[in-house]
């Protein structure tokens, strides 16, 4: 999809070339739940919610213009799979189905609380987190290491043609690194199973 499809305001918002490569590492599916963390505009969960009519998007955003900007983006595009969840994570995710899927597009400051509590709900989680902050990069990595966890990491540089007078410049954006992590090559997919028959898709005992 297209950026300018979507109403924007002030608030960041995931860009496409970057969006195309998160929701394709998210892989997801009809019937499964998608947590979209920091949703900001709530591109990526709309247009996740496009893409796979059949799952259910959470949209988590603590910032009162961007909650606005993604009840104004629901309206838009007739999305009745997304659900706004206004709040502050981890502890906006408490009492939702646990989720298949997990896209950070920011963490509050709160990273590793988010990463373990998700993975608590379902060991067998795939997570997508874009990172600009190199200070986050880092949050992220010693999060891994001291986990024993592996993950896949590519940096996204992109540039856009402008116009300058009679030429055309290629302006650089920001680069993104979009780390991901299954839990499931980890071992998450084996705990999954010996663990399932304890709680239920709707975290329920």
């Amino acid at each position: 999809m297209r950026d300018q499809e979507f109403i924007r305001g002030k608030v960041p918002m995931t860009k496409r070339e970057v969006r195309a490569v998160s929701l394709e590492r998210l892989e997801i599916r009809d019937g499964e739940v998608l947590y979209d963390i920091g949703a900001g505009t709530g591109s990526v969960a709309i247009e996740a919610a496009l893409a796979s009519p059949g799952c259910r998007v959470y949209a988590f955003e603590q910032k009162e213009e961007a909650c606005r900007l993604i009840r104004q983006n629901q309206e838009k595009f007739k999305v009745p799979n997304v659900t706004l969840i206004p709040g502050c994570a981890p502890e906006s995710l408490e009492g939702l189905p646990a989720p298949d899927k997990v896209f950070i597009g920011g963490s509050g400051g709160k990273m590793a609380e988010i990463l373990e509590y998700v993975a608590r709900q379902n060991p067998a989680v795939r997570i997508v987190i874009n990172i600009i902050a190199l200070e986050t990069l880092a949050e992220v990595t010693r999060y891994l290491e001291q986990q024993g966890l592996e993950a896949e990491t590519v940096c996204i540089q992109v540039s856009r043609a402008r116009k300058a007078g009679a030429y055309h410049l290629m302006e650089a954006m920001n680069p993104v690194y979009v780390v991901t992590l299954d839990q499931a090559d980890a071992g998450g997919r084996e705990e999954a199973r010996n663990n399932g028959n304890t709680q239920n898709r709707d975290g329920l005992a």
